[in-house]
């Protein structure tokens, strides 16, 4: 499967290059890149345990299941462009920090915002 705007890759943990993302997740996530009209640098996507741990990353997080993301936001333009394209393409469950946005497939809605 092919994306427009990420590689798999970009998703892989970065401690030992296991990746289990959802291609649904990354293919409804595609969809938010081409609505924000600008690029989504991914800090964070699939985790395996040790790596989740090691970051302090919550026991149930979604990133443990391939079903999350953290996307930059260095500001407040970027920021909201990005936000903007989430919401148009569907996605309800997203946590808004200072400098990036976590984005989760899950069903659960939730939109928090984090100092």
């Amino acid at each position: 499967m092919t994306f427009q705007f990420f590689k798999l890759s970009e998703f892989a943990c970065p401690c030992c290059n296991e990746n289990k993302i959802n291609l649904d997740f990354i293919f409804k996530l595609d969809n938010a890149r081409s609505s924000a009209g600008v690029p989504f640098k991914v800090n964070s996507g699939y985790r395996c345990p040790i790596h989740n741990q090691k970051v302090g990353g919550v026991s149930n997080s979604d990133h443990l299941k391939g079903e999350a993301a953290d996307i930059a936001t260095p500001n407040s333009e970027i920021r909201y462009r990005v936000i903007f394209g989430l919401i148009s393409a569907g996605f309800t469950s997203f946590i808004i920090y200072p400098t990036f946005i976590h984005v989760s497939y899950s069903p659960l809605e939730r939109i928090l915002l984090k100092s």
